[in-house]
């Protein structure tokens, strides 16, 4: 894994304020790097212009729609996964929009669960279409995580992850045993526009520490090295 890998970054199209503020929210809480545009054709700008790893793009909008700004998108070539937000439910209006070139569909109201659970579905199909590497996991004791399919567990169970906790994990995996500072965790899992304090850093780690370690008050695997940040023990 020569190469750290940020929060994935997702460009949220919509122009009602309150649903753009809601689902900026969300995306953020999960650790998500989130843009956001309100029309149509400042989405298809900021898109061409950002590259996001993902695009929630709602369908009726002024100036473009949302069927014209995926169609737009595909046309450049362009293949950013599109996941559509409508209150459209009719059976036509799907078709359209996968036709057009959106890899989903989500029908309004949905829930917080779902929309979730289609965002990483698109964004695990995304590297894996990329050519993503199975040999992206790690395992610690019982816990195994894999960065390619964005998924986690432990004992077997399913362990929820947040993006940057993904990205946290993985900068450490790519340099065992050596400390990573937390300027360094800064700039790669929140990205050059974000400016959290470093004990942003602390605080996930100890999210991330109770979701891994089998004792978090004393770790095996996610060692302080204090003054300096964190490392990954390579034989713990």
């Amino acid at each position: 894994m020569p190469n750290p890998s940020p929060a994935p970054r997702v460009l949220v199209v919509e122009d009602e304020p309150a649903m753009r503020t809601a689902l900026t929210d969300i995306l953020e809480d999960e650790g998500f790097r989130v843009m956001s545009a309100a029309d149509g054709q400042a989405g298809l700008e900021r898109a061409l212009a950002e590259s996001p790893d993902l695009l929630l793009l709602d369908v009726m909008m002024p100036r473009l729609d949302g069927f014209a700004v995926a169609a737009e998108l595909r046309r450049l070539g362009r293949a950013t996964p599109i996941l559509m937000l409508t209150a459209k439910g009719r059976v036509e209006d799907r078709v359209r929009g996968l036709d057009q070139g959106a890899d989903d569909y989500l029908v309004k109201p949905f829930s917080t669960g779902e929309l979730l659970a289609r965002v990483r579905a698109l964004l695990r199909r995304s590297r894996r279409a990329d050519g993503g590497s199975a040999a992206t996991i790690l395992r610690l004791g019982d816990f195994v995580v894999d960065f390619a399919r964005l998924e986690a567990r432990r004992g077997g169970a399913a362990v929820h992850l947040t993006a940057k906790e993904f990205a946290m994990l993985r900068l450490l995996a790519e340099t065992p045993g050596e400390p990573v500072s937390r300027e360094r965790f800064l700039d790669v899992a929140w990205g050059v526009t974000a400016f959290p304090t470093t004990r942003t850093v602390d605080t996930h780690m100890a999210s991330l520490r109770a979701k891994v370690e089998t004792d978090p008050d004393a770790p095996r695997y996610l060692k302080t090295v204090h003054g300096v940040g964190y490392r990954l023990a390579s034989e713990p």
